[in-house]
């Protein structure tokens, strides 16, 4: 589910995931998802790479159907011998090549593809530590009818009456994450993408403040006036502001025949010196999958 797929009809290799976990734990970064980033960063400049930031790509140069660099929207071209694109697999197509170049096949996937459900994400702090809470750092919190809300996301692709919840709460774990005698929490919603016809502009708000109020009433006391910090997304962010086909926050979603060699590979099928990294391609979405596809992108790149 937290990879982007109906559990009723995933198939059943993703269950594997739980079994690792199971042998293994759920491994936390200290400092949170950003002490990964900024370690990566870290890294790559010390392998002598360069980075530039706010930086817009118009298209990726595509000549003989060879990756030949990139435009950037300034007008500015940068060349390569490869190029590694680690925006959404489906978006990148449709915006960074020209149409004309796209082979045939290529525009009958993309007509085709099925995507992930989407997201509303809630990040909050607390001006009190809730440590007497019965909630862990990880928190899956499902209501009675667990089919139906399924069937409203990914079949109907409606607003759930009843709400799907992932609930992080890092500072029960990390004491650097928040300040002293504070918590910080973020909260999943699962919502339908953007093929659902939900006016989030309208009722970001109002649902918001369900699923603050779901909280409050049954694991956070006094929650509401508590809050010192708030930022809240919606679908909408996802395909705004983070370019995600559809607002789908997984990108595309991992059914039998989007899985494994069926889904967009690493190294693009249609292009030499074309690499692609994130959820939308293989292994697939979650952290340690998308930190995988970097992995396989560095080492087809090497050889």
């Amino acid at each position: 589910m937290l990879i982007g797929g109906n559990p009723f009809d995933t198939p059943s290799i993703y269950g594997l995931i739980i079994q690792f976990e199971k042998q293994w734990g759920v491994h936390y970064c200290v400092g949170g998802t950003g002490a990964i980033i900024k370690a990566l960063c870290k890294l790559f400049e010390e392998c002598g790479g360069t980075i530039k930031l706010n930086a817009e790509v118009k298209q990726i140069l595509i000549e003989n159907k060879k990756a030949k660099g990139i435009e950037l929207k300034d007008g500015s071209v940068h060349e390569a011998d490869e190029v590694v694109c680690n925006g959404d697999v489906a978006f990148a197509y449709k915006n960074y090549i020209p149409k004309r170049l796209l082979p045939k096949p290529m525009n009958l996937w993309l007509s085709n593809v099925q995507y992930s459900n989407s997201l509303v994400v809630i990040y909050f702090g607390t001006k009190k530590k809730y440590n007497d809470s019965k909630l862990s750092h990880h928190n899956l919190i499902l209501g009675n009818d667990y089919n139906k809300l399924m069937r409203d996301i990914f079949q109907r692709k409606i607003l759930p009456r009843e709400l799907g919840l992932y609930l992080h709460m890092p500072s029960q774990t990390d004491d650097t994450i928040a300040p002293e005698g504070c918590d910080c929490f973020y909260v999943l919603s699962l919502v339908p993408n953007l093929d659902g016809k939900i006016n989030w502009n309208d009722l970001m708000d109002e649902y918001v403040d369900k699923v603050l109020g779901f909280l409050e009433e049954n694991y956070l006391p006094e929650l509401r006036d508590n809050i010192i910090a708030k930022h809240a997304v919606t679908p909408l962010h996802f395909q705004n502001n983070l370019n995600s086909y559809k607002g789908a926050a997984f990108s595309i979603k991992p059914s039998m025949m989007q899985s494994g060699y069926f889904r967009p590979q690493v190294k693009s099928s249609w292009f030499d010196n074309l690499y692609f990294v994130g959820a939308g391609v293989h292994p697939g979405a979650g952290v340690p999958a998308v930190l995988a596809s970097g992995k396989i992108a560095a080492a087809a790149i090497e050889q």
